[in-house]
């Protein structure tokens, strides 16, 4: 799956800010930087599937992004937090 658009809503964006101190262009470079992706969920709707993605950022901080695939490439971000030691130790296992 190839993600080319993010897609923000304003609730989602002040909650990443304010509660997991994520600014969005953290996660725009985590896409950037082809992160592995997984499905996690199935959704409600047709094709629209939940899924978590965990990856660095520019500066290497580790960040775990959960979406909504919108098709055509766009993902609807709706949370973004720091990737628990689990998470990192299993980004890193899967990079190699």
């Amino acid at each position: 799956m190839k993600i080319n658009r993010l897609i923000w809503l304003a609730q989602f964006v002040e909650k990443i800010e304010r509660k997991h101190g994520v600014d969005i262009e953290e996660v725009e470079e985590v896409f950037n930087n082809r992160p592995r992706i997984q499905r996690i969920e199935s959704g409600d709707v047709a094709g629209e599937h939940l899924y978590r993605t965990i990856g660095q950022t520019n500066e290497g901080r580790y960040l775990t992004v959960f979406f909504i695939y919108k098709g055509r490439g766009g993902a609807l971000v709706i949370s973004a937090r720091d990737a628990s030691r689990r998470e990192r130790k299993s980004h890193a296992k899967h990079k190699t």
